[in-house]
Order: structure tokens, then sequence, then C-alpha cells
């Protein structure tokens, strides 16, 4: 192009483009880095600088556009049709102006960029804040409609089309050169093809006015978690108009009928007001859902011109069908009494990353137009699920759990299970390994229920009425009574406040707690051959905490506490209702509830628990008998109680005597130990001599003086016997504690 002038941003000249991401490493397979402007320009002959200007000077300079002749450009409005507010004057040609453009950069180009009104978004937001009009050039297919002359029917994925673009190019002499240009690309996020932006006539709903009334109602509804109403709150600040229209068959058919002769459009607001209105196709839609291909037969007539109008072939945004269902699905608008009875509903829960802006928002936008008041009491938004590394779940990674996989291989109960644990506002990592894991927490119940019905079996106990505070109980029963009421206390709170993540870790707790104390420690009742008194309590509490745990947990566990209904509970139960999910939530029974019982039992297991960890850190077995064991228990209150239960101690850790310590540090030695990384920097050649000072310092006189928040010195001899004096932080030293020699200790 000898004789030709460039314009390009004097900064870009000799900038060799994306250098920083070719450094990370090629993008494609195969395209080499860039070449600078003027590395192309030297391949050509070379360039040579006329004259050096602002970028602000070219403001308002026209130009002609290398496909100026092609119909569609002088289409006054845009094309194929002037968009919403458009200049109507305007065509493609006469768009061709330079304008500034804060986004446009050095590094990537020439520092001059062409926009497209028509073909993206930013492009598309430019061209309205300078009224260039927007040409919209392809179908749904991705091929270039009417109006682009030679263009028109080939698709813009074919690089044949590509290649036909560059051709004409070529031959009208306006080609410097073509290359790969590698760039970040939208793709589908479902299965990964490029997609291209095109823009289609839509409708909206103007939301200015109903944001505000939408933020009041959502600020009377209750927010699991709580941030959940700030970001819905963000969200409806920040929002722009609602698109409600999908380019689609199958959907929600919305009843807009525009007129195309004098722009006049209606929406139409029952079937009867569409059965008066119709001049058309009426006997074709009745008898059908309002649904396509029926509804399109209908036709009205323009209430400005008189001109026969055709309802819009576009159907409604999912999310528009999926806001109404408070009121549609509980005949709103038929019978009114039924839906009274049931609005606002008191729970609803989705995943909340988008939903907050899809169905929270559908939800309260309708529920705000037509009652002005919540369509829910509480919203729950979970996180999400994903694999057990972490990663998203996607087909094309191979890492999708289908639902029906996992119900076979691990069972549904199971899954619930993993779900109802789960904090549900963090991510969970749901996998076959986290099934497992539940599996072996679920054994403890069928462990418990087995030797229930065994023994049950061979004894017939009289389990015909429960047990009662007058009928001898032991401390045992008594507390494990008191444990199951506390547990039908908790299970009300979580299941009444939807949060049930911390029921599903108590029920845990109350299991193993049955399972390795009172079942354990009550072997010998069970096992005994006269049926006195005591052996009879022994079963009734056990069949009692047994059918009240399970009637707690069968809304988590329908099948399993199904199962455990039919085989241990309703057997004994007079009038036992077929299924455990037809019974009455268990009621707690006060008379049980025992807090100072159930603290002291905690304690016990806690003691006995280090006592036994003491013994696997030393290697030494439960069934060996030792002389002594020590317990530190400063409180002067929880030792009287510890006292009580000594017997049960010493059974437990097998020890013959037991000892309560009020001091802990009778137990221990307690040694100052010098922090090496940190002594180091600061004292430098003189680390050591500080740290033997510091080692020979007297443990309690340190732990007095950091309590009392008191400088240390330290005096301290080189090796030429010079007297240096230091003080010493609290950061530069630790004390540690140890058992005293031959006693093993194991502290919380």
């Amino acid at each position: 192009h000898e004789g030709a002038f460039y314009y390009l941003a004097e900064e870009a000249l000799h900038i060799k483009r994306k250098e920083e991401d070719f450094d990370k490493g090629p993008w494609v397979e195969g395209v080499p880095a860039l070449e600078s402007p003027a590395e192309i320009f030297e391949k050509r002959g070379g360039i040579t600088s006329v004259e050096t200007l602002p970028g602000e000077k070219m403001l308002g300079w026209t130009y002609e556009g290398p496909f100026d002749d092609l119909p569609a450009q002088s289409a006054r409005g845009g094309f194929p049709r002037p968009a919403h507010g458009a200049p109507e004057k305007e065509c493609g040609v006469s768009g061709h102006h330079v304008i500034p453009w804060e986004l446009v950069g050095a590094t990537e180009g020439t520092g001059i960029v062409h926009i497209a009104p028509g073909c993206g978004k930013e492009d598309y937001e430019l061209g309205k804040e300078h009224r260039i009009v927007a040409i919209a050039p392809l179908d749904e297919t991705g091929a270039y409609v009417e109006g682009f002359d030679w263009l028109s029917g080939l698709n813009v994925e074919d690089k044949a089309t590509t290649e036909r673009i560059l051709a004409d190019l070529e031959a009208r002499g306006v080609l410097v050169t073509a290359e790969d240009y590698p760039h970040s690309y939208p793709h589908c996020w479902r299965c990964s093809s490029q997609l291209i932006f095109r823009m289609v006539d839509e409708w909206f709903i103007q939301m200015d006015e109903l944001r505000h009334e939408i933020m009041a109602v959502a600020k009377k509804i209750r927010w699991m978690p709580e941030f959940g109403l700030e970001q819905e709150l963000d969200w409806l600040t920040n929002m722009r108009d609602w698109m409600i229209t999908k380019k689609r068959y199958w959907g929600l058919a919305l009843p807009i009928y525009p007129c195309e002769k004098c722009g006049h459009f209606e929406v139409i607001g029952s079937r009867e007001a569409l059965r008066e209105r119709a001049v058309e196709g009426w006997s074709a839609f009745e008898g059908h859902s309002p649904h396509r291909p029926w509804i399109d037969e209908v036709k009205i007539l323009c209430a400005e011109c008189g001109a026969k109008v055709s309802r819009i072939p576009d159907v409604g945004n999912p999310w528009l069908d999926a806001g109404i269902v408070p009121f549609s699905t509980v005949h709103y608008l038929t019978k009114p009494e039924v839906w009274k009875a049931w609005f606002p509903f008191h729970f609803i829960t989705e995943c909340f990353p988008g939903q907050f802006r899809n169905w929270f928002y559908s939800l309260l936008a309708m529920s705000t137009v037509l009652e002005n008041r919540e369509p829910f009491e509480t919203v729950l938004g979970h996180a999400l699920v994903k694999d057990e590394k972490g990663q998203e779940m996607h087909k094309s990674l191979g890492n999708v759990i289908w639902f029906d996989e996992a119900a076979e291989k691990m069972g549904v109960d199971i899954m619930r299970w993993i779900f109802t644990k789960q904090n549900p506002f963090t991510t969970l990592n749901f996998g076959f390994g986290a099934g497992d894991l539940v599996k072996r927490k679920m054994l403890t119940l069928w462990n418990l229920c087995s030797f229930f019905a065994t023994y049950a079996a061979l004894d017939e106990p009289d389990l015909s009425r429960a047990p009662a505070p007058g009928d001898g109980l032991g401390l045992l029963d008594r507390w494990l009574l008191s444990r199951v009421n506390r547990l039908v206390v908790r299970a009300r709170e979580a299941y009444e406040g939807y949060m049930v993540t911390p029921l599903a870790r108590e029920a845990e707790t109350f299991l193993d707690e049955v399972s390795k104390w009172y079942v354990r420690r009550s072997r010998r009742r069970f096992w005994k051959g006269t049926d006195d008194q005591d052996k009879g309590n022994a079963y009734r509490t056990l069949y009692t905490a047994l059918a009240t745990f399970n009637a707690v947990i069968a809304p988590i566990l329908p099948f399993t506490a199904e199962e455990i209904h039919a085989k241990i509970v309703a057997p004994a139960m007079k009038d036992a209702p077929e299924s455990v999910h037809l019974l009455p939530f268990p009621e707690p029974d006060e008379a049980f509830l025992d807090d100072d019982l159930e603290a002291e039992m905690s304690r016990v297991m806690q003691l006995v628990n280090m006592a036994l960890g003491a013994r696997a850190g030393a290697n030494i077995k439960v069934r060996q008998p030792l002389a002594l064991a020590r317990l530190g228990v400063p409180d002067e209150g929880e030792r009287k109680a510890m006292e009580k239960y000594a017997d049960v101690i010493t059974d437990e850790i097998n020890v013959k005597r037991l000892e309560f310590v009020a001091n802990n540090d009778e137990l221990v030695d307690h040694v100052v130990r010098p922090k090496l990384t940190v002594i180091g920097k600061k004292y430098g050649k003189r680390t050591q001599a500080v740290k033997k000072a510091i080692q020979s310092l007297d443990p309690e006189t340190v732990r007095k003086a950091r309590e009392e928040d008191k400088t240390l010195k330290l005096q301290v001899r080189d090796e030429r016997r010079k007297t240096e004096t230091f003080e010493i932080q609290s950061d530069e030293f630790e004390i540690q504690s140890a058992g005293r020699k031959g006693w093993l200790v194991h502290r919380e």
C-alpha cells in the first residue's frame, strides 16, 4: 500500500502485543506470538512518521468503512429494524465518525478500534451514548440475514466465510495483514461451544418505580444466611429493567399483542378477556392450554387503529413463570380463600449463588406487584455442591454423580444425612467417600437396634408402658431419659428454625453415647437371668430412647426410620400406626430433663476418655489394672460432683484408687523454653548465652510475670565473662509442661 496513510497510537507502534499473555505460555497450540505494528510494516517496505497529534484532535473525523456498500449499512435507524430510541434518520454509513472510549488501550492493536453496536454489549452501550445505529447481521443459526449481499446465508462459524471476507478485503486493497489472534472468548458453560453475540428484540418490565417497593418487602423476610438480604438489596439497587422474553417455542406464552401498523400494544389479562377480543382463531384455541401452537391462532383488533394483531412469538422467561407460583398453584384467582389460608409460605430454599437475581427476585417482584407483601417468611440460600476434590461437576470432566447412581450405591438416606450434616452456607464436596463415612456412623444405630431386638426377643420384656420417675430408675436410666428428651427439645428448635445441621451432629453424639456409655455400662443388666425391676427399667429406657430417636430423625432419614419403626417400635406399641410418619412428633417430657445430671455425666465421660488417652499413650491396655489415677479438677463444686461417680470412673479406667487434685500443677512439671527463631534474630551471636539464661528461669516466676504483663530482666555472661542485662519479652519464650517422672499425663 505504497503512499497510503495510517493512523495508530504512537505507544502502540513498537509494543509486542499481548506479550504478557504469551509469556505465560501459548494461548492456542501452534499460534505464534504477535508482531508489533512496526515489525508488520517493516516487512512491507517500512513506514515514515509524518505527523504526531493528540487523539482528541481526531474526534469527529468521518471515515469510509470497508463494507459500506452492503444494503444493511444504509437502513435508516438501524437494521433489520430501528432499535428502541435509535436515531431514525441515521444509518450505518452516517455513523462512521471518531468518538472517545476509555476502554481502548495501546497494547493489543493500533489504539483505534471499530465498534459494532449490533455485535457486542459494550459496543451497543457506547452506540446508545453517541447515537450510533445498531446493525444486527445474524439470524438464530449464526448466518448472515438478507441485506448483506454476498454474505447473506453464510455462517460466521464456517472458516470458509472468514476466508471469503479476507479475500474480498484483499481484492479491494484495504487489507494490511491477517493473523491468528488469540483472545478471551465466551463459551457455553454446559457444552463449551463458542458463543456469538446476537442482538435481538426482547420485552422488558421497567423496574425503576418498583425496585424500592420490592426492597421494602425483602426486609420483612428472614434471610438465611443473614448476608442474603444484603445481596438481594444490592441486586435490587443496581438491577436494570427485567427482560421477560425468550426466543423459544416451549414455555409460558406471553399475552402481549403489538400492532405492527401503529405501534400500540396491549397485554391481555385473562382467558375471558382474550375470548371477548378475539376476531380469529378462538375455535382452534378453545379446549387447549394457553401454550403454542394453539394460542398463536388467536388474533385481536388493535384498540387504536383497528388492524388485526397477533401475539408476540416469544415465550416468557422461565423465572417469570417461577415467580408466580405462590399465586398460580394455590388458586389465587379462582379460590382466593384457599390462597389466603396458605399465603405467605413459611419457607423456601434454593442454591444461593445466582438465585438472589433469579427465583428469589422473581418471587419478590410478583408478590410486591400483586399484594405488596412478602411471598415467604423465611428463605435459606444454600451453597454449592461440588465433587470430593472441590471441583465443579461437569459431564465434560467426567466427575458428575447422577442421582440414580448415588441412590443405588450409597442409598438416599445416606445422601440426605450428608446434606443435613453439612453447614448449608458452605460448599459441600459430595462423593462416595463421604457416603462411606456416614454409613459407618449409621452402623452404630443399626447395632443398637440389633442389640435391643436380639435380647428383647429372648426376654420378651413388658414394654407396654413408658418409664416413669417413680419406677426406681437407676442413674444411667435417668441420664439417658434426660438426654433423649433434650434431643427432642433441640430437634424442635432445629426443625422450627429451619437449621437442622446442629441436630444431625447432636444425633451422632447421642448415638455414640447410647452405644459406648449406656449400653456398654448396662450390658450386664440385660444379660442377667432374673426379670427384676432393674432389668425391666433397662429395657424400657433403651426402647424409649430408640423409639423417640427414631421419630425425631424420621424427617431426615425417612426410609431408615420406617424400617426401625416396623421392626423395633411398632411391635411393642399399642395401636401403632402403619408408618412412623403418621406418629405425632415427640414432645419433651420435662419430668425427665435434668441439666445437672447431663452436665455431670458429660464431665465423667470426658475424664474417662482423658484417662484412657493416657493409657493409650503409654500403650497400657485397659484390662491391665493400675494402682492409682489422679484427675485434675480445679473447680471445687465440680470436684465434689465427680466424687459421686468415683466408682464409675475407676471401673471404666480399671484403677484401684482414684484421687481428685485441685491444682493441676501438682500433676506436671513446667519448663521455660526459649523461642529460638525469635531470639536468634534479636540477639545474634549472644543467642546461645541468652538461651541458657532463659532455660534457667524459675517457671513459676515467669508465669506470674506473664500474667502481670511484667518485663523479665536477664543477666547474661558471655565467653569473656562479661555480664550484660537484657529485657526479655513474652513472645521470646514459652512455658511448656510435661508429666512428672513416673506419670503419664493427658490433658484437654
